[in-house]
């Protein structure tokens, strides 16, 4: 009894330190006689996830692959909708079924695994959270004590997780009110582009922004909400570097504005870390040529192209700039083309009145 108290009570300590979730799962792995255990969030894909070490090689495998949409499991515990643990008995009819199961024939199985238990819970946005406790399958399936020990502790796990998702829930507004305060139009989003808070300011930019249904929402500058899907989906893919500034307009083509994506850096292993990302949009000011490496920093340019751009915003005509650089004019024509590519413009007098309304942020 002491130590599932014990368990108890690190279940709810991760609510608030997520790196304790391992030793949780040792110790459900323990009751079930597993090698390990995996606790992650999915929707169409693996979103977020942490497992126990033994489980780590695998668990990169499979959320990096298309197994969650091919494996048949996670879709019949969610079918199932039993509130306990559940077991391969419990999910297929026959032996057959389970190893024609693409996530038990293409990993658990060439593994040594392929017995355990799991369950599912339904988040408040929409995703569905998995615990599976991986056992070897030449120990035969997971007995009816162990099941009924680990049913025992899963209304804490549920507390936990839905303790968890609305820490969250109340971080984004806290985050989106503090952005308002020093006047900033700003909204966080997650890691599917949901809006999970918005401030009064961004919300009055009606002819910037556009509300949709399911808490979605777009830009109606078409290519500069292509951008802003295409940084939404770049966050969390490693090797790559989505646009994170760039131009905005509204209904009105002579209302310009900087749309900036500032990406949200939670725990590695906080699964419940849904906020993935800030929306800013800033209003061009008063004309002003910005430093080469704030303009570096915020549309990832390259040295000789942030150079061209600052020119251009402090009147420097291209053939100017080429002298300047000591190279032709094709080439800066060149650089210039990264530039609008870049920023979200079309025209060099776009750029010039982009870059010329940005100021250092505040401290």
């Amino acid at each position: 009894m002491e130590s599932q108290n014990n368990t108890i009570d690190r279940i709810y300590e991760c609510s608030f330190a997520p790196e304790l979730w391992p030793a949780v799962l040792d110790d459900l792995s323990e009751i079930a006689g597993a090698r390990g255990g995996t606790f992650f969030v999915a929707s169409t894909k693996v979103l977020s996830w942490t497992c126990s070490e033994p489980l780590l090689g695998g668990m990169q495998l499979f959320a990096a692959s298309d197994l969650i949409t091919r494996g048949e499991r996670g879709a019949r515990l969610c079918a199932a909708q039993h509130a306990g643990f559940l077991t391969e008995d419990d999910l297929y009819e026959t032996p057959e079924q389970l190893r024609a199961d693409p996530f038990y024939r293409d990993l658990l199985l060439p593994a040594g695994l392929g017995r355990g238990a799991g369950t599912a819970f339904s988040l408040p946005g929409g995703e569905s959270l998995f615990l599976t406790l991986e056992r070897d399958q030449v120990r035969g399936p997971v007995d009816s004590l162990a099941i009924q020990q680990l049913d025992e502790l899963r209304p804490h796990l549920a507390r936990s997780a839905l303790m968890s998702a609305r820490l969250q829930l109340e971080r984004a507004r806290i985050a989106s009110e503090t952005l308002a305060l020093i006047g900033f139009p700003a909204l966080v989003f997650d890691r599917l582009g949901k809006v999970l808070a918005a401030n009064h300011l961004i919300e009055a930019l009606t002819d910037h922004i556009r509300w949709r249904t399911q808490d979605s929402v777009s830009l109606k500058d078409a290519k500069a909400n292509a951008l802003f899907r295409q940084a939404v989906e770049s966050l969390d893919v490693e090797g790559t570097t989505p646009v994170l500034s760039f131009a905005s307009r509204g209904v009105d083509e002579g209302v310009l504005m900087v749309a900036h994506i500032v990406p949200i850096r939670g725990a590695s292993r906080d699964i419940f870390m849904r906020c993935a990302g800030v929306l800013v949009l800033m209003p061009v000011a008063i004309p002003q040529a910005p430093p080469v490496e704030l303009v570096r920093s915020l549309f990832d340019l390259t040295p000789a192209e942030a150079r061209v751009a600052r020119g251009l915003t402090s009147g420097e005509s291209l053939e100017a700039i080429a002298s300047r650089g000591g190279v032709s004019l094709n080439t800066v024509r060149t650089q210039l083309g990264s530039v609008l590519q870049k920023t979200g413009c079309h025209r060099q007098a776009e750029v010039v009145a982009l870059l010329g309304g940005i100021a250092a942020p505040p401290r």
